[in-house]
């Protein structure tokens, strides 16, 4: 049962491979015709080897000129041959990195496509060992199968046919023997397939660890952590030598085992045609024909079963594939969805409950309502959900209960591409993408002039800082560049948000990696840029959100007290014992 369940899911593989192949059936026809010429011709020329030595019967008995003759036409079928083999492999080529470029957009397409939960869940250097390592694999696999496949089984077929033409007897040994080569390969080949899976899936989670320990190298260091690391990279890497082991011993046997099948059909067609060319039912020269006939037949079944290994691994890859390519998408629009044109920025959340596993409770029958235009500090302690009603409110996650609705109206019934236009955000992490720093800045608002952005990077107090480094705002920056620090990073993403100015605000603890004299200047602008926006600053600094209008103070999931920062200190409740934690002598 089990073994039917792993053809079947092969089988819906290789149909998915084939419906991307469907794109290019003239390459593929090309190549289909290419493939013919060239077996055509390679199998012709030990017909014309045979006719030549034929010519030659012995001392002073020899037909110089129809060798000549047949020597030119040799010649003419291996160029010809040569010529079709190269427009075949750039045939093949274009095919197979098409296919991959096909795939490849497809699944980063996906991953745009996917919900926050799937990627908070799995490991950043699973996805992109599929991205990268599973399609590299699998293109080498298809390109084999293309480069081989079409020409071994095309060279078995002509093959069985020039030899029926010179002597059937024969070529019913060869017949017979046959089914030796093909049931040692799919013997092995069956095996093969679960160990590639394995591997591929090994490999993945070597690159999750290569891939975290890099990003993160000054934390392992910091807390000395290496040897721990060490250790759990040496068990994947061994179990990753196992699993690779296994799968190439098993991939291997194919053509030592096919070969010796092979030498067994050349040694019963060189005694059979011995036998015949003793009686003269055949020439010596259809007899070195023959031989030459029974390499070129048992060749295509070494390649074949080599093919068909690759093939295995190339399946297992796409399968790792097309499963990141069915992972259910975040839930579209509602298809009567309306555009938020410009929010005013009234905010109600509805009785909200949410949690992101089922398991674990996080907010429970939530309520607020916020005035267009208010600013809404949300404080408390670590983990108690200020970040998650943030991602509520851009909707990175649907509640399970209730309703957040905007001006009146539920984010579900919104379009996400103009609820978020509608909406600033600067995160505690920093994020940059590989581009300068005037692309950086303009990431918001693309079509913004350089004067717009200078004055953005004023604001925000990054225009200095920028005009010092080597080209200015012309410099190439990524996320992890060591140029700079993790505060002026920071001033970038305030910089950002500063060009575009959308109708709302969310600022969760942008200034905490900044100095506090320029957080001062920051908190300044802050404060002219929030008139008339309504605006959400989540923050642990108690003295930066003294002026907000309304402070939600949290606990465990719930909102616990509600307020501005006077009436909060009169109640002496949980955010005046913060309060004075912060600020006692």
């Amino acid at each position: 049962m089990a073994e039917q369940k792993k053809t079947g899911a092969q089988m819906q593989t290789l149909r998915r491979v084939l419906h991307y192949l469907k794109r290019y059936w003239k390459w593929l026809a090309l190549t289909i015709v290419l493939a013919v010429v060239t077996v055509a011709l390679t199998l012709y020329v030990p017909i014309l080897i045979g006719r030549a030595i034929d010519k030659i019967e012995g001392a002073g008995m020899v037909d110089f000129d129809a060798v000549t003759r047949i020597l030119v036409t040799i010649g003419g079928s291996v160029a010809v041959t040569a010529a079709a083999q190269w427009l075949m492999s750039i045939a093949h080529n274009k095919i197979a990195y098409e296919v991959v470029e096909d795939i490849r957009n497809q699944a980063i397409s996906r991953i745009e496509q996917l919900p926050l939960s799937y990627l908070d869940r799995q490991p950043t250097g699973v996805t992109v060992s599929r991205m990268i390592s599973d399609v590299d694999q699998f293109a080498d696999g298809l390109l084999m199968g293309f480069t081989q496949l079409f020409t071994g089984v095309l060279t078995i077929l002509g093959t069985l046919l020039f030899m029926l033409s010179i002597h059937p007897g024969i070529t019913l040994v060869v017949f017979v023997m046959t089914p030796l080569s093909l049931f040692v390969a799919a013997f092995i080949a069956k095996r093969t397939y679960s160990m590639f899976r394995v591997q591929a899936e090994t490999r993945a989670e070597q690159t999750a660890v290569i891939n975290e320990t890099i990003s993160n190298q000054k934390v392992v260091q910091a807390f000395g952590h290496e040897p721990e690391i060490m250790q759990q990279f040496d068990d994947v890497n061994e179990r990753l030598a196992a699993a690779s082991l296994k799968a190439t011993f098993y991939s291997s046997l194919t053509n030592p085992c096919t070969r010796f099948v092979n030498a067994l059909v050349y040694a019963a067609v060189g005694v059979t045609g011995a036998l015949a060319a003793i009686r003269g039912t055949i020439s010596v020269g259809q007899l070195s024909c023959f031989l030459s006939y029974a390499n070129q037949y048992t060749k295509p079944f070494n390649e074949i079963s080599g093919v068909v290994t690759e093939l295995q691994n190339a399946l297992a890859c796409a399968d790792r594939m097309f499963a990141l390519i069915d992972e259910p998408a975040e839930i579209p629009d509602a298809p009567d969805a309306m555009t938020l044109a410009h929010a005013d920025g009234a905010v109600q959340f509805d009785d909200i409950s949410f949690s992101y596993t089922k398991e674990r409770p996080l907010i429970s029958h939530c309520s607020v309502d916020v005035k267009p235009g208010q600013r809404v500090a949300i404080v408390g302690p670590t983990g108690c959900g200020k970040t998650t009603l943030i991602n509520l409110i851009m909707r990175f996650y649907d509640v399970d209960d209730g309703a957040v609705r905007i001006d009146g109206t539920d984010l579900r019934d919104i379009t996400r591409e103009s609820l978020r236009s509608n909406l600033g955000m600067v995160l505690q992490e920093t994020w940059l993408k590989s581009a300068t720093v005037r692309e950086n800045i303009r990431m918001g608002m693309p079509d913004a002039t350089d004067e717009q952005v200078i004055e953005a990077a004023k604001a925000a107090h990054a225009h200095s800082f920028i005009k010092r480094l080597p080209q200015g705002y012309d410099t190439v920056i990524s996320d992890k560049s060591g140029a700079l620090s993790q505060g002026q990073r920071q001033l970038l993403c305030i910089a950002r948000l500063m060009l575009s100015l959308p109708p709302m605000l969310i600022l969760d603890e942008a200034t905490s990696s900044i100095d506090t004299r320029t957080e001062q200047k920051i908190q300044a602008a802050f404060q002219k840029m929030m008139q008339g926006r309504s605006s959400f600053i989540v923050a642990h600094r108690l003295s930066t959100i003294q002026e907000a209008d309304l402070i939600l103070v949290m606990k465990d999931g719930q909102i616990i007290e509600q307020g501005d920062h006077n009436s909060l200190l009169e109640q002496g409740g949980f955010y005046a014992k913060l309060y004075q934690s912060q600020f006692a002598h």
